[in-house]
């Protein structure tokens, strides 16, 4: 642990976490885009179940996002399907951008450089970017199921009152689960160095699940009681605390994949590896390898 703590300062995370925050904020709004698009195709009372559920949960002036584009997507139902489209196009692309900043981030804690051409590196980075949104999807939705409107959903399924309470005690382990196969992937695919094959659950995926769920905790206990965000930035201060959380988030995600990489480092050099030669992992592919670069492999 000492040497991951050593290692993360080493390679800036603090800075790559910023980074990903940028991308995140830069997908998060198309999302949404898509998701009030969406009003315009499901029902309006399922629309108020769902909006009572995840309101609680987010910040006043993200809140206020919500309600604005809600409003105005109701005004246009004619329009809300062509939103969506290119909402989705636009979440896509941007969500990309994060999924290859991560790719960048994961090199610099494996110490390779990136030797994937860019025809096998795009690609990749789509894939990981649509299984990535499936689950994030996923994990909103187990989320959202609950209360009102899992007691509507299990009446339309035909559920039994108990199922219906099991899953609202069940849904939380799942959900921890499903975060951490998410961590899982995005550690397997990122880096340029062979690792085996994909693991659902490394320590890396262990540590970044704890890492998230104390810094959210602790951090929304902070804003909630200590904070003076709403005093300082005023109408800002919910998006101020906002991007705090993601920056968070985003640290943690990329300390466990720090312990991953500590951890490969330390089996190499129990398997004879020198202790400071790297990289200590062999390269999924060095065609795009800068010559100069190459001379120091």
């Amino acid at each position: 642990m000492r040497r991951t703590a050593k290692e993360a300062d080493t390679d800036s995370l603090q800075v790559w976490a910023a980074a990903l925050t940028y991308y995140g904020v830069l997908s998060l709004f198309p999302g949404i885009l898509v998701l009030v698009a969406a009003v315009g195709l499901i029902d309006d009372r399922l629309v108020d179940q769902v909006l009572a559920e995840v309101f609680p949960i987010m910040p006043g002036a993200v809140q206020e996002i919500f309600t604005a584009a809600l409003e105005n997507v109701q005004a246009n139902d004619a329009k809300a399907g062509v939103a969506a489209i290119i909402g989705l196009a636009v979440a896509m692309w941007s969500a990309s951008g994060y999924i290859d900043a991560f790719m960048q981030a994961s090199n610099a804690i494996y110490d390779v450089p990136e030797g994937r051409p860019l025809w096998k590196r795009l690609p990749l980075r789509l894939a990981v970017t649509l299984v990535t949104g499936v689950l994030l999807v996923v994990s909103v939705l187990i989320v959202v199921l609950s209360g009102r409107l899992a007691e509507a959903v299990g009446d339309v399924l035909g559920l039994p009152g108990p199922a219906v309470t099991a899953w609202q005690i069940l849904k939380w382990p799942v959900l921890v689960i499903l975060i951490g196969a998410l961590f899982g992937l995005l550690y397997w695919a990122s880096p340029n160095a062979r690792q085996g094959g994909f693991r659902w659950i490394t320590p890396g995926c262990v540590v970044a699940v704890v890492l998230w769920v104390a810094a959210s905790a602790g951090f929304g206990f902070y804003a909630a009681h200590f904070g003076s965000y709403a005093e300082t930035y005023g109408s800002l201060g919910g998006v101020i605390v906002f991007l705090i959380w993601l920056w968070l988030s985003n640290l943690a995600l990329l300390l466990g994949a720090e312990l991953d990489a500590e951890l490969e480092r330390q089996r190499a050099i129990a398997a004879g590896h020198p202790a400071g030669q790297e990289p200590y992992l062999q390269m999924r592919d060095s065609k795009a390898v800068e010559p100069r670069d190459k001379q120091n492999l």
